[in-house]
Formats: structure tokens, sequence, C-alpha cells
């Protein structure tokens, strides 16, 4: 089962333009009281996410008591999971297959129909388009089983978290939809392009008495047509929000994939899982208040000239003990020297090939990173082999860089006393923004304008470029 580093569409493709940035910790949630359904045994919901943190969390639920409940999550360990639960009696269905790629979007598709006088067939799991048929756990619905999530015109239906909300989603989510009373199949939502790539597709049936289209195109964050949980189906099933807002919309998306940091990458002292360092779907990173040393890195290595910036929300520590830059590619995979090109918290610029030496004269007597500070870097490995500093939107200086490389951006956190934070913007931030700028292609949202020649990080720029 391939994942998707990017689908690629082409013009003429239905192309999706924005999703919704979870964080766990904020305790997310859209929530409906739902009428009676179309009906309790027919069921589809289609999503494309994109993986926070590894954690058990939910993507739809419903819950009255613990007899009287439904899920559909992802586990700890990236499997999917499909519960459900009437006066006690309920089935439950954990795949073998498991989300892992952080760079990636997934589609996933739950479709029920437990009239199927065939057991196994009342509940299929899509993932990226073909069926999943291993499971860990494999309980089938029974016959013409109420599905508690239609049957329950008592308790809200539930969006990003748990069903007795003890847990939240992180990550993204978009182009959702809830089908009720129905079944359908994944090609309704995808389908498969010239490349053999998975990609969205746009949904042109209907959606029963209580069905909605989660696109996250509003930013208010009221029940209507003008908030976050707008419902675009046409129905007006609009969603309560709770502990969302407009900056938690990206356009980071399956059909414009955006880089974030790699969650498990080579960093400090070896292949790393960064579980509780990284949040704000893998764009905030931080140290523990200690001496730790933590190097995130990126997840699209490229060639092409590349623009990004980095909010040092917090910082501490002296000297050189916070940069940021680039890295050769092979960081993600060994330990060792790599070539890089870095600019230190004490103003210093640095640039070294792959045993350590340096590739050009250090400059020195920078302005030094302070809270707030925002670095900009445009590297370009193909045409001039160097790369551009910038301290608030103000050039620092140039230094060459090893030609001829793939590289992908990183920065590299000292803990002391106290806990040093930061925050990355590939285009699609997590901290407000200003000013607002892209790039030539309209492609990103970044506090400084974008150095001619230099493009966003995201899966259509690498696709012309890359």
């Amino acid at each position: 089962m391939p994942t998707i580093l990017g689908a690629n569409s082409v013009s003429g493709d239905y192309q999706v333009s924005n999703s919704i940035r979870l964080e766990a910790d904020d305790s997310p949630k859209l929530s409906k009281t739902v009428s009676t359904a179309t009906n309790n045994t027919n069921l589809t919901v289609s999503l494309w996410y994109k993986l926070g943190e590894s954690a058990n969390m939910g993507f739809i639920s419903k819950f009255a008591d613990s007899n009287n409940r439904f899920h559909l999550r992802i586990m700890d360990d990236g499997s999917l999971l499909a519960f459900n639960n009437v006066s006690g009696t309920y089935h439950y269905k954990t795949t073998t297959a498991k989300l892992r790629d952080f760079s990636a979007w997934y589609h996933i598709v739950f479709a029920y129909d437990t009239t199927d006088s065939t057991a196994a067939d009342r509940l299929k799991i899509y993932l990226n388009g073909t069926r999943l048929t291993s499971f860990v756990n494999n309980t089938n619905p029974s016959s013409n089983e109420a599905l508690k999530i239609a049957s329950d015109t008592s308790n809200p239906l539930k969006l990003f978290c748990s069903n007795n909300e003890d847990s939240y989603l992180s990550g993204y989510v978009s182009d959702l939809y809830y089908i009720d009373g129905q079944t359908k199949a994944p090609t309704d939502f995808g389908k498969t392009n010239e490349n053999g790539v998975w990609i969205p597709k746009r949904y042109g049936g209907t959606f029963g008495n209580n069905g909605f289209k989660m696109e996250f195109k509003q930013t208010g964050s009221s029940a209507n047509a003008s908030g976050i949980g707008a419902d675009t189906s046409g129905n007006d099933h609009h969603l309560t929000v709770a502990n969302l807002a407009g900056t938690d919309i990206t356009t980071d998306t399956p059909t414009n994939n955006f880089c974030t940091f790699n969650r498990i990458a080579f960093g400090g002292g070896g292949l790393t899982d960064y579980t509780g360092r990284l949040t704000n779907g893998n764009l905030v990173g931080d140290t523990t208040a200690n001496s730790d040393d933590y190097t995130y890195l990126s997840t699209f290595p490229t060639n092409m000239p590349f623009y990004f910036e980095m909010k040092f929300e917090d910082v501490h520590g002296s000297g050189n003990d916070q940069r940021v830059g680039i890295v050769r590619v092979e960081k993600s995979s060994q330990g060792g020297s790599h070539a890089e090109a870095h600019y230190r918290r004490d103003g210093n610029i640095h640039s070294l090939n792959a045993a350590g030496n340096a590739v050009a004269t250090a400059l020195s007597g920078k302005e030094v990173i302070t809270d707030n500070d925002i670095i900009g870097v445009a590297a370009d490995n193909t045409t001039n082999n160097n790369v551009k500093f910038y301290h608030n939107g103000s050039l620092q200086g140039t230094i060459d860089i090893v030609s001829t490389e793939l590289y992908m951006p990183f920065v590299r956190l000292y803990g002391d006393s106290s806990t040093t934070k930061v925050s990355a913007n590939f285009g699609n931030p997590n901290f407000s923004i200003s000013s607002g700028n892209s790039d030539a292609n309209g492609y990103g949202n970044f506090e400084y304008a974008v150095p001619s020649g230099y493009y966003a990080l995201c899966t259509k720029n690498l696709a012309e470029y890359g």
C-alpha cells in the first residue's frame, strides 16, 4: 500500500483548497446533534488525513454511555479502528495496515451496510482506494445492526475526538464527508491519476437526512455558513466549533502537500521519535528544560530554490546553542558530519561540507536571535549554490554551499534551565502572519517577501521545479 507524498493534480482535476490543522492539547472539536437518520444501517465517512502525533485519537464519534457508543479512530500504532456498541453488543475492527508516513496525505473511507448478507462486507475500510482485508481484531457487525451514530438523536455527533472526549485528534483533516443512510465506494471520492497516484475527486451524490461536507474554507467560529464548522454540501448541516480558530485553517491539502518537520528522523544522538516535542501539525518544536540537543529535520528534500521562515518564539542558552538552515539529505538516515549551512543564535553564519570543513568564509557580527525573531532562509543549490539568510526581513548575508546536492531545512535547539521553542513556516504557518506574502506561483503565506526565484516547499512547486 503506497502512501502519498503529495497528490499533484493537473489542471481540470478537483482541487482541495483547505484543511484544518488540529492540535490535541487544544481539545479541538466539531459537534452536532442530528435528527432522525435516513436509516440506521448504512453510513459512509470519507476523509483525507495527514498525521500529527501518534496517539489514540478519534475521527468521528457518538457517546451515550459505555454500552452505547460509536467511534472511528486512529490508534497509537497508526492502525485504523471501527467500533459500534448498542446495548452492550458491539463489533470491533482494527486494521493491520498502519499509517506511518508523516509527509503523506492518506485517503480513508469507512463504508457500512449492515444489511449485507455477507458478514465481512457489512463494514469495508479503504486506504488510498484499496480495501483493507487484514485485521488484528475482526468482529463483524451483526445482520441489520443499528449504528449508534445514526440511531441516537439525543447525544451529539462529534468530530476530532474520542467518544467520551478523553483524547483529541492531531494532524490535518481535509475534504471530509459524512453520508447518512448510504454506502459509498472510495471511487465516489477519489481516483487514480495518470501517474498511478490516488487523488481527490469531486463527490456528486446526495448526503441523506444528516449528511455534510467539511471543506474548512471559512474562518469564523460560529455554527453557520461563515464558520469553520460550515457544511458546504448545500444542506446547511453546520457543526458547532470548539477550540478552533481561523489560524487553524491551512492550505496544506492532498492536492498541494506542504513540508513539515518529520516526527521520526535523525537528530541529536540518533534516530529519534519526537513524541511530545513536535506539536501543531508538526510545525512547532521545542526542547526539554535541560541540556538536551534536538535537531528537527523537514519532510521534503529537494534541489529546487526554496524559501522558508523559522520563528524563535522562546530563546534560551547562549552562543551557538540555537541554529537554523539547510542540511544535506543524508542527515535523515545516518550520523556524523553533513554538508550544511546555518545561521546561529550569536549572529554567525557558517557553511560546512560533509567532512565538517568550511566551504566558505564564515560571516560574523550579524543580528543575534532573540524572542519572536523570524529567520528567513532562501536556498539555491541548482544555479548559484548559496544560501541567503534574513533576520526579520533584513538580509544578513549570502554564503556558498556544496553544489548539486539534495538539501532540506533544519533547526537545532539546545535546552538549558528553560524550554526553547521554535515555529516553522514552510508556507503553511502555525503562527499569525501580519503582512502575508506568497511566492511567484501564488503559494505559501509568509511574514516577509519571498526573494525572487525562490519557492514555498509544497508539492505543486516541487512538481514544477524540484
